[in-house]
């Protein structure tokens, strides 16, 4: 049997993700922590789809976070656009 990836993020990947792009000491919840941590939500939930590609209740879930990442990044572009381009090509997002 295959070991399948959960669909949440364990507590260690999302504390690494908030290391790994907080602007600051502490900083939680920035946009560029935000939006790290729903990419790798949303990559959790696409692999889930492969397997399980019936179940719509979670791909609402799914179409939910795309949308809330898709808002952040919108207000990360209007705000700041180097920080911005700089998170987008971090997270290898296209746009």
């Amino acid at each position: 049997m295959t070991e399948e990836k959960p669909m949440s993020i364990t507590a260690e990947r999302k504390l690494q993700l908030i290391n790994d792009y907080a602007t600051k000491p502490g900083d939680t919840g920035s946009p560029e922590v935000q939006v790290a941590v729903l990419s790798e939500r949303i990559a959790n939930l696409t692999e889930h789809f492969k397997t399980h590609n019936k179940d719509n209740h979670s791909r609402r879930g799914l179409i939910k976070l795309v949308s809330q990442r898709r808002r952040l990044l919108d207000y990360v572009k209007a705000t700041d656009r180097t920080r911005y381009e700089s998170l987008i090509g971090r997270l290898g997002l296209r746009r």
